[in-house]
């Protein structure tokens, strides 16, 4: 399977879910991305995965990405990149080792394809 040929099945999986197509862009976060640029988006999302998914043990696995206050937290909850649990369920990825690189790298890759379509959408409304 490419890469473009998951991304396609995990997207479409995404939206049939009720909990992950629950989760959206409110107009504040529009207008940080706006602010900030996307560049320092994938910063953002790049320093929080690697700081609160990356390491091998996660103390409070399941409850270190708050739920608001920054666009990544939204699309980390959409995406299922938000927990080691959800990592391995979504992305299987398995826990108790720490994130690669290239693990890291398209964790933030599937949340900043999620952030972009949702501004796409945000335009189109």
């Amino acid at each position: 399977m490419t890469k473009e040929e998951w991304f396609t099945q995990l997207f479409d999986h995404l939206e049939h879910s009720k909990f992950r197509s629950s989760f959206h862009l409110k107009q504040q976060d529009i207008d940080y991305i706006n602010e900030k640029g996307l560049d320092t988006l994938k910063d953002h999302a790049r320093d929080f995965i690697e700081k609160r998914e990356a390491p091998a043990y996660i103390p409070n696995d399941g409850k270190q990405t708050p739920m608001k206050g920054h666009p990544v937290f939204i699309a980390q909850h959409a995406t299922a990149t938000c927990c080691r649990e959800c990592i391995r369920k979504w992305h299987k990825i398995q826990p108790g080792r720490e994130l690669s690189q290239i693990q890291q790298e398209y964790l933030v890759e599937v949340i900043m394809t999620w952030i972009q379509k949702e501004i796409e959408q945000q335009r189109n409304v």
